[in-house]
């Protein structure tokens, strides 16, 4: 359930951060964080869903991983050096803002697609 509809995890984290520490920008980054996974997941079935095919899941860890290369390079050409931590949360959270995209497409999509094949 929590893969079908990942707003679902990111409220629950999200509130319940926010209860514990009352800081609610670590609880939106915690949250953030988690629910990327059931991002991750939930477009990669819909994706899998909507061009008939299992390459999803794949693609999106490809381009992940493209992305961290690109990152990991701009870091050492700047820095001189690549600052594990912040690459990996900078792929994260850049997963995140392209997979919720991602998910309401697709999401609008499938629906439009559904109401014309029952119509």
């Amino acid at each position: 359930m929590m893969s079908v509809v990942p707003v679902i995890p990111f409220i629950l984290v999200y509130v319940t951060v926010t209860l514990r520490k009352k800081d609610r920008k670590q609880a939106f980054r915690l949250a953030m964080d988690v629910t990327t996974l059931f991002l991750i997941i939930s477009v990669s079935a819909l994706f899998n869903n909507f061009f008939q095919n299992k390459f999803g899941l794949y693609l999106i860890l490809l381009l992940l991983l493209i992305t961290a290369g690109l990152i990991g390079g701009a870091q050492n050409r700047w820095k001189g050096q690549v600052d594990g931590k912040r690459l990996v949360r900078a792929v994260w959270r850049l997963a995140f803002v392209t997979m919720s995209i991602s998910y309401i497409l697709f999401t609008f999509i499938g629906l439009i697609q559904y109401i014309f094949k029952v119509m």
